[in-house]
């Protein structure tokens, strides 16, 4: 039985192995050096402290809820991935986190789920761009064509990211909610989309 492309470029990964070809060094408009890099376990308290940090409506935003704290259920969630069929990565400034990105795929897709949220004070750096990209890089390589994204309908911010994007959108209103669907083949209105350009907040 021959396998699939997709099953093929799933097997060079292996689950649980930290992807540290991920991590990388960038500079934001204001002249800060942050860092991107695959989340670890060990980042629980980090992302406790991070969701502390963020907004009323950065965290409703995020949770479609008022969501004050993290369960430990959700931080254990949250920080442990495989890094093939569930990726996060994370921005740090230093010690602190101050964004974090993910997907989590589909069972037996090639669909993932995306999202991302920025700490307020850093929003409007192209963050939330930067973690799109890296997260569709990483996600093609692991054998995913499809992201999807769940927003609210005032959220005009996560919408920017995905429409300046350069990828092709599907979009449904409902009650609300915005449904995004779009392929992450690379296209050259992708590889033209300017860094830290848009507005990268919440999802």
């Amino acid at each position: 039985m021959t396998s699939s492309p997709e099953s093929m470029k799933r097997e060079e990964f292996i689950p649980g192995r930290y992807p540290g070809e991920l991590e990388a060094n960038f500079v934001v408009v204001t002249g800060a050096t942050l860092r991107m890099r695959p989340i670890r376990d060990e980042d629980a308290q980090k992302l406790i402290e991070f969701h502390a940090r963020l907004s009323f409506d950065s965290i409703y935003r995020r949770y479609f809820s008022i969501h004050p704290e993290l369960s430990p259920d959700e931080v254990r969630h949250l920080t442990q991935v495989d890094y093939v069929d569930r990726l996060a990565l994370v921005i740090e400034d230093g010690d602190d986190l101050v964004a974090v990105g993910r997907y989590d795929r589909s069972p037996d897709s090639t669909t993932a789920e995306v999202a991302f949220v920025v700490r307020d004070d850093y929003q409007h750096l192209g963050l939330g761009h930067r973690l799109l990209e890296a997260l569709a890089e990483a996600a093609r390589a692991r054998g995913i064509s499809t992201f999807s994204a769940e927003t609210l309908f005032t959220n005009r911010d996560m919408m920017a990211v995905f429409r300046h994007s350069g990828y092709p959108l599907t979009t449904s209103v409902s009650r609300g909610e915005v449904s995004v669907r779009f392929s992450i083949d690379p296209t050259p209105d992708v590889e033209a989309s300017p860094r830290g350009s848009e507005n990268g907040p919440s999802s």
